[in-house]
């Protein structure tokens, strides 16, 4: 055997698909599901999900109508099913507070406090937007104000901005506001008041002190510090929003989808514009593949500067639901592929000081995301594969002795490492997979139960495996989909091989 040469990489860059194996780098992926690239580096298999109350969200008439809102509001999720509203807590049964909401759609709401009262206000493209303060709701008909001004009777989108209450009909395209501190008082005379747009209306969201109103086809933002001079600008004249349900802000920008994939409305402004650009053109093929906006969802995890895209269709199992991961890092933004997770609608927030990210499902329950190491007791499937690798020259035959995988553990693992040799052509070799397991977890003194921990341990275990087989090139593809297989990252490997004659 020749002089053994290795070959280091560390995982970084995600899930890049629009390069050839030639133009990606090693540490970036041509597969990489259910891996969320880390802000501490490296590929972290994800967490699961949880029934976040062990109850169903009740409704009278169809057991399989999807939950059209979950909203986290103090300690409680207040969630909307069928024609009714509840509210209630991890625990118990739920509390109706509402039940009279006709051919309801997907709810928007935002939280807000305008008397010292903490409210949340939230609408259905159907029927009056409405507020609820924890033991009264108040439809919003216009009865607080007095004057000209009609209240408007199914908007579809909601925003607090400058202390009045925006309410958005995506039929008629007409923005209504509120006058200030009134929630219910849509009187002229007051300080409310009504902007028309001329794109059909998606979406609204407030950012660094202007509100920003999506169409299909343009976008304008609302400045000013009152309605005596409230002014609108369009931002986009020729770039819309696919869904309003994909708009959050997310690591110092807004991000929504538009027709070309995900897109940044940047802070900076220029002369009387907002920059705007495309951010998921690494993963642009995933996109193109989704075309109707009735089945988007998304949220975010601050936490790990994280946003998640979701594409939903009503038939389609949790296991044939994706989604897509964007992480922001140092080095820009990085994409994983989302499978197993379907949400009918999201909400992120704080309960009791801790970080909840929430979904209602279309079999009725709400869910925790970031719960346990399963999807609710189906198995997560991960999925990394790195590009082919040449070391340099294509066209030098190697022989490969030893892999080196490094991956810090959480708890107990089971994964498999395949080696995959010149590209996967048919007559390549494809020797068995080597396991990558972790029965113990690996832990620092003091850090777990006797008898459970190894102590003294490293937490960065490295995997030293010999393998056998050669090749022009060589990929390495690792898959766990075992149910109760913990969270671990992926930080880098290292290849050892012989090089041998040129073709």
């Amino acid at each position: 055997m020749g002089e053994i040469i290795p070959f280091v990489f560390s995982l970084s860059g995600g899930l890049v698909l629009d390069k050839s194996s030639f133009e990606i780098a090693p540490g970036s992926a041509i597969e990489l599901e259910n891996y969320e690239p880390s802000i501490k580096g490296g590929y972290r298999r994800i967490n699961g999900t949880a029934k976040w109350n062990s109850n169903i969200v009740p409704q009278t008439s169809v057991d399989s109508e999807k939950v059209l809102m979950s909203a986290i509001f103090g300690s409680n999720v207040i969630a909307a099913r069928g024609e009714k509203i509840f509210s209630g807590t991890s625990t118990g049964s739920w509390t109706e507070i509402d039940t009279g909401r006709t051919s309801a759609k997907r709810y928007t709401f935002e939280r807000f406090n305008f008397n010292g009262t903490d409210k949340i206000i939230f609408a259905d493209g159907a029927n009056h937007a409405s507020t609820w303060d924890g033991s009264t709701l108040v439809d919003l008909n216009g009865a607080a104000g007095s004057g000209s001004g009609t209240a408007p009777s199914a908007p579809q989108f909601v925003a607090i901005f400058k202390d009045h209450v925006f309410l958005a009909d995506s039929t008629t395209n007409t923005v209504t506001f509120t006058a200030p501190f009134n929630e219910n008082d849509f009187s002229s005379g007051n300080g409310a008041g009504a902007i028309k747009i001329d794109s059909t209306l998606v979406g609204m969201r407030v950012f660094r002190e202007e509100l920003y109103i999506f169409g299909t086809t343009r976008i304008f933002k609302v400045s000013g510090s009152s309605s005596s001079n409230f002014s609108m600008k369009p931002v986009a004249r020729s770039i819309g929003c696919i869904s309003g349900f994909t708009i959050q802000e997310f690591a110092g920008d807004l991000v929504y989808l538009g027709p070309d994939g995900l897109r940044t409305v940047a802070g900076t402004a220029k002369i009387g514009d907002v920059e705007l650009g495309t951010i998921s053109q690494a993963v642009r093929p995933r996109f193109a593949e989704q075309t109707n906006p009735d089945l988007f969802e998304s949220v975010v995890i601050p936490s790990k500067t994280q946003y998640r895209i979701f594409f939903n269709k009503e038939g389609r199992v949790e296991t044939q639901t994706y989604g897509i991961i964007c992480v922001l890092k140092g080095e820009g933004y990085e994409f994983a592929d989302l499978r197993g997770i379907k949400p009918s609608c999201t909400d992120n927030d704080y309960i009791s000081g801790i970080e909840t990210v929430i979904h209602g499902g279309f079999d009725g329950y709400i869910y925790e995301q970031e719960k346990g190491s399963n999807f609710n007791g189906l198995s997560i499937e991960g999925i990394y594969r790195s590009p082919d690798l040449m070391m340099g020259d294509a066209g030098i035959l190697k022989s490969f002795s030893h892999l080196l995988a490094n991956y810090s553990p959480e708890s107990v693992i089971d994964a498999n490492i395949f080696l995959r040799y010149d590209y996967e052509v048919d007559t390549a070799i494809r020797p068995d997979p080597y396991p990558l397991s972790v029965s113990t977890l690996v832990s620092v003194y003091g850090t777990q139960v006797y008898g459970v921990g190894i102590y003294g341990g490293s937490s960065d275990p490295v995997k030293r495996q010999p393998v056998e087989g050669s090749g022009y090139a060589i990929a390495i593809r690792i898959k766990d989909d075992g149910t109760n297989s913990a969270p671990y990252t992926l930080r880098g490997f290292q290849l050892e091989y012989s090089q041998g004659a040129r073709r």
